[in-house]
């Protein structure tokens, strides 16, 4: 179980500095090294999603579309459900180590 929990942690972090060293996916979508950095250390799946709505789902102008909105949307999601799932486990196996 713990392996589990440490690779969705690893994975997305992993994806960020492929794409980073190999692509200039991420320079597309930022265009500072602050914000992605920023993300790899705080919410790695809503970085790669938030580079994806803008490579893939935005206008000529810049402006992110409907579908980039709910491609980042979904990265906050999973980023705050790997935050949070593993305390409503804790919770209910009743463990008093995370309280």
């Amino acid at each position: 179980m713990c392996f589990v929990f440490a690779l969705g942690l690893l994975t997305p972090r992993l994806v960020i500095v492929v794409l980073w060293l190999f692509t200039d996916y991420m320079s597309r979508a930022f265009t500072t090294w602050i914000w992605p950095t920023l993300g790899f250390f705080i919410l790695p799946t809503t970085t790669i999603a938030y580079a994806i709505a803008k490579n893939a789902f935005s206008t000529p102008t810049g402006a992110i579309k409907a579908g980039g909105v709910i491609v980042i949307v979904l990265g906050v999601i999973i980023d705050f459900g790997l935050i949070g799932r593993g305390r409503g486990i804790a919770k209910r196996r009743g463990d008093r180590e995370y309280s």
